[in-house]
């Protein structure tokens, strides 16, 4: 096997995870490939997400990434249809991925939900679904009224929903063909440990915030021995306090220097040649271009431990800046 290509075992009958640098796509445990690059969407704002998300396919990206939270979906979805019309991409093309919202945890609302984001998305199926944090909120309708229901005193409306009632109607989701794989996000290693004691179908992929400040090697190891796909976000550090991220190091500018690329570049490679898919987010159609162009250098093991070395458990998208509840704990 070629260093370009390379395969994750897994233990028992777990099936494995492998991926090549040459095509730049991973093999997901179902046996569908996901593009390592992808655009991701959250964040992306109304009126330009759309113009934005044509772009990235125009540039080559063939995997989406959406969420029912993020609020743009039915501009995704106008968007989409422009693109099936013209013709030069197909929806067959394209891996997208959309995520079950937190209000939407229980065994009635999770197809509903799903078939609201196909209905936004003006899609047929989607490439995978993802429960998109490890917490149930109140149920507040479909789509949700209130994405993070509060009681009068700020404290956050629960849900009396285990994850494993949750994960249990997930699973009857592929057989309706409106999915084609199913997933987690956010969850870490003692969730994702009690998911795999009573799962039928093992999560395709855990999408998780991971950069050079961010390092998580435990959990990606434990995805991967379980053939368990992982996608990385925030891997720029999403600056939402205003604090510099990895893309602003010094040690990351000079390796851009080094290889003639850009620290956002350095950061994309080296989140790829993990094994990882990596989803960064721009509207600027140079950025846009600039992310997707890592499959034509490689990063040496020395940089890449350099990169590894810059690592200070510090995660940028902190859930108390939205629900004022910290999930990192």
């Amino acid at each position: 096997m070629s260093s370009e290509s390379k395969d994750h075992k897994s233990s028992g009958d777990k099936k494995a995870y492998s991926f090549d640098l040459k095509t730049m796509t991973g093999t997901l445990n179902t046996g569908a490939k996901i593009p390592l690059v992808g655009f991701g969407t959250w964040k992306a704002e109304a009126g330009e997400v759309g113009k934005a998300m044509e772009t990235a396919l125009e540039a080559g990206c063939r995997h989406i990434d959406c969420a029912a939270v993020y609020g743009n979906e039915k501009e995704i979805g106008d968007a989409l249809a422009k693109v099936w019309a013209k013709g030069k991409i197909k929806r067959s093309d394209v891996f997208i991925t959309s995520k079950l919202w937190n209000t939407n945890h229980g065994k009635d609302e999770v197809l509903p939900a799903l078939k609201q984001s196909l209905k936004d998305l003006k899609l047929e199926y989607l490439d995978l679904y993802l429960v998109h944090w490890p917490c149930a909120f109140e149920h507040t309708g479909v789509p949700h009224k209130d994405a993070v229901p509060k009681h009068s005193d700020g404290s956050i409306k629960w849900a009396k929903v285990s994850l494993q009632q949750t994960w249990e109607a997930m699973e009857a989701l592929p057989k309706t063909g409106l999915v084609k794989a199913i997933g987690v996000s956010n969850w870490k290693i003692v969730q994702l440990l009690d998911l795999l004691t009573y799962c039928k179908i093992v999560p395709a992929v855990n999408q998780i915030e991971y950069s050079p400040y961010f390092e998580r090697k435990e959990l990606l190891g434990l995805c991967h021995k379980n053939g368990i796909h992982v996608t990385a976000y925030s891997s720029f550090g999403s600056n939402m306090s205003g604090n510099k991220g990895p893309r602003d190091d010094a040690k990351i500018i000079a390796l851009g220097k080094k290889y003639s690329r850009t620290p956002a570049q350095i950061i994309v490679r080296w989140v790829v040649q993990q094994g990882m898919s990596g989803i960064p987010k721009s509207v600027r159609e140079d950025r846009i271009k600039e992310n997707h162009s890592v499959g034509d250098f490689a990063i040496s093991s020395e940089d890449m431990a350099t990169i590894s070395a810059l690592n200070q458990d510090k995660f940028f998208c902190d859930m108390r800046d939205f629900w004022g509840f910290a999930v990192h704990e």
